[in-house]
């Protein structure tokens, strides 16, 4: 990315963190920050030239709560997915980012879970609160991979997102974002604009995997999101055009 574009980032971010702090300390953890979230991710990627697209299985439904898992390829990620979500979200981060000035604090705010890899018991601790707001109706979304993947192809999944839908009691939504690779892949700032899309496949109710089934979860989810990976451009003349 050129260091025009990374000053104007900085810039929304700064701005726009700042109001969405303000906001949130009047409405704690309240719906008020997803305006923010929602003008931040349109301007970085209009900034870099990156458009977005969502496409939805007819069996989704947003109006309930479900832990999202998604694979993760881009910093391009972050921002699509807050484009295609149809509702409020809160998602789950390593902790590093509740150190970002302006950019984290607005997410503490706002009630995103930030979990400490290295500390397991504030680890679990954090995970405990996400199933609780999890059982209160608030959608949580998860990057199963942990981090991007350095290539493309999906890395092995965690299991705690699915240890945080199976306790809830909630839904899994598989995600397929496609395109985040070759916009900005891992450990490069050669920015190419391009399209990403952002496929939401039908709900799986993981009240039919007990906790000894949580591997064939696991491996359901994947497989899910593998195949929409490889499907290439969708083709659903259905799709809902983000930015």
């Amino acid at each position: 990315m050129t260091a025009l574009r990374i000053l104007l980032i900085a810039g929304y971010t700064i701005v726009l963190g700042s109001a969405a702090m303000f906001v949130t300390l009047l409405r704690p953890r309240g719906h008020l920050f997803r305006p923010f979230a929602r003008s931040w991710s349109w301007l970085v990627c209009r900034t870099c030239g990156v458009r977005t697209s969502a496409r939805r299985d007819p069996l989704y439904d947003p109006s309930r709560a479900a832990l999202y898992i998604a694979n993760h390829q881009s910093l391009f990620d972050i921002p699509a997915l807050i484009l295609a979500m149809p509702i409020d979200v809160r998602m789950v981060a390593k902790r590093e980012l509740l150190f970002i000035p302006v950019f984290g604090w607005s997410l503490w705010l706002a009630g995103f879970v930030f979990v400490d890899r290295r500390d397991r018991a504030r680890a679990i601790r954090s995970m405990d609160k996400a199933v609780t707001r999890l059982r209160a109706g608030q959608s949580i979304a998860v990057f199963a991979e942990g981090t991007r993947s350095p290539d493309g192809r999906m890395l092995p999944f965690k299991k705690g997102g699915f240890i945080l839908a199976q306790q809830a009691g909630v839904p899994v939504v598989p995600v397929a974002i496609r395109g985040g690779h070759a916009v900005l892949p891992k450990g490069s700032l050669r920015l190419r604009p391009g399209t990403m899309e952002v496929v939401f496949d039908a709900p799986i109710d993981t009240r039919s995997f007990p906790p000894e089934a949580r591997d064939a979860l696991i491996q359901v989810v994947r497989d899910r999101i593998s195949a929409l990976l490889e499907a290439g451009d969708g083709q659903d003349p259905g799709a809902i055009r983000s930015t």
